[in-house]
């Protein structure tokens, strides 16, 4: 009767630390969403510039706001494996004359900034 209840408990204590292992063992893609920030082309952009210019150095942006059309927002988001998503976003302003007034990043780019190369 020891000897079941013992080999009971040790199925018990495997089944439940290979629960744990298995997230490790199963391969995850990383999976890239939205528009990829770089720096250097963050840095291109400039007070007075066109929509059109905008649009040639980012591409084209995520959102448009429908309810005021001065601002667009360029969303990236990577999911590496298992890790936790990391997000950027950037923020461009438009005045009236729908020239660019303002520019803003959530976060700043880091060196574990999403890295489409990895």
């Amino acid at each position: 009767m020891k000897m079941k209840s013992l080999l009971a408990v040790l199925a018990l204590v495997m089944g439940v630390s290979a629960c744990s292992t298995v997230k490790k063992v199963v391969y995850r893609i990383d999976v890239p969403q939205g528009n990829y920030l770089e720096q250097d082309k963050i840095d291109q952009i400039k007070i007075g510039m066109t929509p059109v210019q905008v649009q040639y150095l980012l591409g084209t942006p995520m959102l448009k706001n429908v309810f005021g059309e001065n601002r667009w927002d360029y969303v990236f988001i990577k999911r590496e494996g298992y890790n936790d998503p990391i997000q950027r976003t950037l923020y461009v302003y438009f005045d009236n004359q729908g020239l660019v007034s303002d520019v803003k990043l959530d976060q700043p780019l880091t060196d574990n900034a999403p890295n489409p190369a990895q």
